[in-house]
């Protein structure tokens, strides 16, 4: 049916909630809105959902995540893993303790045990949690960093991380052969919870979560030595950090921890930020004013979910708190910990370090120094997740870091995605280390830029909403696919990826090979001086993001570099 038929069934058939068809009364005559909810179902993708809340077969809403939980289900019950249950835990957000409830419903009228978190809980949590119950999945419910209105389903495989292939397309298959509501299956919680399908779970967790957390602190006596003097500012970002943040830090011995206040408690419309985003300088105002009022040392951010950190740092020599990307600050703990453990001699055998294609070219140097390999992965965390299952499997090599450029990244494998519980951790033992030493994080990615070169990143994204823009964003994608530009700027385009066709092409003498790694709507384009640019679609938001990389000879070449890329990549496309 087309999205006026669609919407017309949802407005008056029976299974509908009352609640629902008032809402999509509300908006009969606005034929954009109406196509805009209607034209194509709420797509779910190799992670999961993401979608703005609201009535319709393109929101998020129960009906949607019923389905999803419906495919879901039916995709594990055919594997015959329904007995060993499925772990759910969800965010701060709008609906959020509802749809996984829907979804704990829908898996438990399927005869699959959920266990559900008795509040929010951090995402990396979840991941600990399904690998610590035995369970065959785990569901999230969480739209990260997005904005209020949105809200996100996330689907966990029994290895802790997102789900992979084959499993990703296998849910995918099961959920789109749903094409009739009234098949999907529900119960009340009370009946759920009578016959032993739904289980409420927090402390036992809460508790064994914490003590794997510990097991990354390297030097505690570094800690111990200057817990009454470092000063640390973090805000939680309205979201799930808060308990388990703090918790750590004050089990670790740290005294000076001060949360913004006005962004510590739940808040589902995140009244006090324009964009719950640590990579969005101005969510940081209120904790930077905290800072200053403290005289912080450091000042992080985690967003709703938990899985992403930000941080600033203070430069002691301007008195200015100093910005850091994800790059920068996962470059820190990764030099830190390939440091440390080399130095003090737990460094397992074969250790390799994993990073994704988008991740700062530094990652290059730090390994070779240390003698650690590097895997580059595509983007998306469960890539690394999946690398660390291998390495379980095979021994061919052991996990010691893995990072993204987002902001994310893990320490230890308790998870199988980005951590930033723990992230936070590492950055504060970290900074105890720099403190001790009389220096500043700040001080110390100097003297990093100074030993590996002067790595720069930044990411230009284009948003086009709606069907248009979809379409748009699909058109400049085979724009630079089929007419790969020889050149950005000044810098020469040395091989071309292509890792939707597995193509690759050296751009000099046009000789072709493959890529090695799975298919995914991305561009990669090397270029010369250590520059590098890739163009993907993102897969939660309308955006065609292009991400960008140089190495300059200091901070106002770095980036003066910088600026001249990105203006020659806003030019071609």
């Amino acid at each position: 049916m087309d999205y006026r038929e669609a919407y017309e069934f949802w407005l008056k058939d029976e299974y509908f909630d009352q609640k629902t068809k008032e809402e999509l009364k509300a908006i009969e005559g606005n034929d954009k809105e109406i196509e805009d909810r209607f034209y194509k179902d709420l797509e779910f993708g190799t992670g999961g959902l993401r979608g703005v809340i609201g009535a319709g077969t393109n929101r998020m809403n129960i009906y949607t995540v019923r389905k999803a939980s419906q495919g879901l289900a039916n995709y594990i019950n055919k594997a015959g893993t329904g007995a060993k249950g499925v772990a759910i835990a969800y965010d701060s957000r709008r609906m959020s303790p509802e749809f996984a409830d829907e979804a704990a419903l829908c898996l438990a009228a399927n005869g699959i045990k959920a266990y559900v978190f008795d509040a929010l809980r951090p995402t990396p949590e979840l991941s600990f949690a399904l690998r610590t119950l035995g369970c065959t999945a785990g569901i999230v419910v969480t739209a990260s960093h997005n904005p209020p209105e949105y809200n996100g389903y996330k689907v966990y495989w029994e290895d802790g991380a997102q789900v992979t292939p084959p499993h990703d397309t296998g849910i995918i298959a099961e959920v789109n052969a749903i094409t009739d509501f009234r098949t999907m299956k529900t119960m009340s919680k009370a009946d759920a919870q009578a016959k032993g399908l739904y289980q409420v779970i927090g402390k036992e967790i809460d508790d064994k979560y914490m003590e794997e957390l510990k097991k990354q602190i390297i030097h505690p006596e570094v800690i111990e030595s200057v817990a009454n003097d470092i000063k640390i500012v973090y805000t939680p970002f309205h979201g799930t950090g808060n308990v388990p943040v703090r918790r750590i830090l004050s089990e670790l011995g740290f005294k000076n921890v001060y949360v913004v206040p006005e962004q510590e408690e739940p808040d589902p419309d995140f009244t006090t930020l324009d964009y719950p985003n640590p990579e969005d300088p101005k969510a940081f105002t209120l904790a930077l004013k905290l800072a200053k009022e403290k005289g912080a040392d450091i000042v992080m951010a985690t967003d709703p979910d938990a899985d992403r950190l930000g941080i600033y740092a203070l430069d002691t020599k301007s008195g200015e708190y100093i910005p850091f990307t994800g790059n920068m600050s996962g470059m820190l703990i990764a030099e830190y910990i390939l440091r440390e453990r080399l130095a003090n001699g737990s460094m397992p055998k074969n250790p390799a370090l994993v990073t994704t294609i988008v991740t700062t070219n530094m990652a290059h140097a730090i390994t070779k120094a240390y003698g650690v390999k590097e895997i580059d992965v595509l983007t998306g965390f469960k890539y690394i997740g999946e690398q660390i299952k291998k390495f379980e499997e095979t021994g061919c090599n052991n996990y010691v870091f893995g990072l993204e450029e987002s902001y994310g990244c893990l320490a230890g494998t308790h998870a199988r995605d980005k951590d930033a519980v723990v992230a936070v951790m590492c950055l504060c033992e970290v900074a105890s280390y720099c403190k001790k030493q009389g220096i500043t994080l700040w001080d110390m990615m100097i003297e990093m830029y100074e030993k590996y070169g002067y790595y720069k990143e930044t990411q230009y994204a284009i948003t086009k909403k709606g069907k248009e823009g979809l379409e748009e964003i699909a058109a400049m994608m085979e724009k630079l696919r089929n007419d790969p530009p020889k050149a950005f700027g000044d810098l020469k385009v040395k091989t071309f990826r292509d890792y939707k066709t597995h193509k690759t092409i050296d751009m000099e003498s046009g000789k072709e090979g493959e890529t090695d790694l799975p298919t995914s709507n991305v561009l990669y384009f090397d270029l010369e001086n250590d520059s590098w640019c890739c163009a993907r679609p993102s897969g939660t938001e309308p955006k065609i993001k292009f991400y960008m990389g140089i190495k300059g000879t200091g901070l106002d070449d770095a980036q003066s570099r910088l600026d001249a890329l990105t203006e020659a990549v806003k030019s071609f496309i």
